[in-house]
């Protein structure tokens, strides 16, 4: 199978690749949301040493980091309330933890979860961590430079491998909300 971005010798539906996926990820793809199901999206089998963004770039071709996307887990506390959020921003840019997202969750402090948090909550590989399968409580907060991309690299929730994903999915996703200056 021809990915549509990139060039991978390993690349397939990732209704093939279930096995390859974490609980939460599958039980996401198998049901689907909006048009979107586990036939629309592509699965790329790699090497966990070389799941970071930047390693999986140099790896298979640095014009990746065009279209890739990075998922990362934020807590934002308000008292002794803690809401705990996912970031999808495209990864030549930065969350903006203490400005966008602290105010886009109401809370007086915001940061990074713990790896911990975000693993036991998500059901994920820290370092994979994806926005799909993410606990249905959870926002998630999409920078709109994501779903502008026709084709979008992301983490599969496992370190061993990566989903290719139309922009447009993520915000078809429970729980997305496009914001505005959420990369930085």
């Amino acid at each position: 199978m021809r990915a549509p971005i990139g060039t991978f010798e390993d690349a397939a539906p990732a209704a093939e690749r279930l096995d390859l996926l974490p609980a939460p990820v599958v039980a996401a793809l198998t049901a689907g949301w909006g048009e979107f199901t586990a036939e629309h999206l592509i699965h790329v089998d790699s090497d966990p040493a070389v799941a970071d963004t930047a390693v999986f770039a140099e790896h298979h071709g640095v014009e990746l980091l065009d279209t890739s996307a990075n998922c990362v887990v934020v807590a934002g506390k308000r008292g002794q309330d803690i809401t705990l959020a996912a970031c999808v921003v495209l990864s030549r840019t930065r969350v903006d933890v203490n400005g966008t997202v602290r105010k886009h969750l109401g809370a007086r402090k915001a940061s990074f979860a713990s790896m911990d948090t975000a693993v036991g909550e998500s059901g994920m590989e820290y370092g994979g961590i994806t926005p799909i399968g993410l606990p249905a409580a959870w926002p998630l907060l999409l920078d709109p430079a994501v779903v502008d991309e026709e084709w979008v690299l992301i983490g599969s929730g496992s370190r061993r491998g990566k989903l290719i994903v139309p922009g447009k999915a993520l915000a078809a996703l429970p729980g997305a909300v496009l914001v505005e200056g959420l990369g930085v």
